[in-house]
């Protein structure tokens, strides 16, 4: 079988830890890559390289392209890459705000979200023992996700901040993992961004999930040890911890999840099975949680951790079947 010829948009630190993961697929392979900066073309070898998104959709062949280009780009780029009729495979979160997410759903091409921890052998694993109730009444699901340093101020000034760089993974772990959806949450915030810049450097939030069970989600921005991912489950019947990302063992778990990600997307995309990833519907939902965490930043972001904010999601946010 000849290999899907995929497009990258975005050469980018996303874009190229992307390029590493693919390297070693025999499935998908990355053929052209369309990035505006010359520095980061010049990073790239092997794949043809284009300035911007038109060219190599004008010059390529593709049979679909990956989105890692910043946040703010991912609607444009989508509906653009759309009209070409291509399947698309965009990094997560799909837009800054969940109303973005949901034009991009109406893009009418087959569209997976790159969220890539539903791809990691040990959360599928627990996903399955949850869903087969093997782990009995769920009481509990936490998630960490702590990075070593924070991003560069210009990545963080167009990143949407903590809730929708970081937290969207959780959220939609969360649902995912439990097949409920997110009722309501709290959050409280500590640290704060170079001036300027919406964000802080740590969140906390508990979640009422619509099946009776708890969330918690705790993000961070220092970890001076390496970037840190994983979760627990408490549930009637036993306690399962899977960690998904360790110091240890750097980027190689992310880097395998990728490729599994990129192979189930070319099936997808071919018609030779379901979308095994997220959905823009999927996407919407974890947008819709991290908007209530930063309705909270601009407050926190003045140093004051002790405010919070609460609230419910709307219906038209809550879980789908297959999600």
């Amino acid at each position: 079988m000849a290999p899907f010829r995929l497009g990258l948009v975005g050469a980018g630190r996303m874009g190229r830890t992307h390029l590493r993961a693919l390297a070693g697929s025999d499935r998908v392979k990355v053929t052209a890559v369309a990035e505006m900066s010359a520095a980061a073309r010049q990073a790239v070898a092997g794949p043809d390289l284009y300035e911007n998104t038109a060219a190599m959709l004008d010059h390529a062949a593709l049979d679909g392209v990956l989105i890692a280009a910043p946040t703010d780009q991912h609607g444009a780029i989508i509906a653009e890459v759309a009209a070409r009729g291509l399947p698309i495979l965009c990094e997560k979160p799909c837009g800054l705000t969940a109303a973005q997410a949901r034009a991009s759903a109406r893009a009418g091409v087959p569209l997976q979200v790159a969220y890539w921890r539903r791809f990691v052998p040990g959360l599928r694993q627990l996903h399955d023992r949850i869903a087969a109730g093997e782990l009995g009444v769920i009481h509990l699901v936490t998630c960490y996700q702590w990075d070593e340093r924070p991003p560069s101020p210009v990545f963080r000034a167009h990143s949407g901040g903590v809730a929708i760089d970081m937290g969207v993974h959780e959220f939609d772990q969360l649902r995912w993992l439990t097949g409920q959806d997110i009722g309501g949450l709290s959050a409280v915030a500590s640290g704060s961004a170079p001036d300027g810049i919406a964000d802080v450097d740590g969140a906390q939030v508990i979640l009422t999930l619509t099946g009776g069970a708890t969330g918690f989600v705790s993000l961070g921005r220092y970890h001076p040890v390496g970037d840190i991912v994983w979760a627990e489950v408490f549930g009637t019947r036993g306690h399962e911890r899977c960690d998904v990302i360790d110091p240890a063992e750097g980027e190689a778990a992310q880097l395998e999840a990728l490729r599994r990600q990129a192979d189930s997307f070319a099936a997808y995309a071919a018609g030779q099975g379901p979308c095994e990833g997220a959905t823009a519907d999927d996407a919407i939902a974890a947008l819709a949680a991290a908007e209530q965490v930063t309705a909270a930043i601009p407050a926190l972001s003045h140093g004051d951790s002790r405010d919070s904010v609460s609230g419910s999601l709307p219906p038209s946010y809550r879980h789908r079947p297959g999600g």
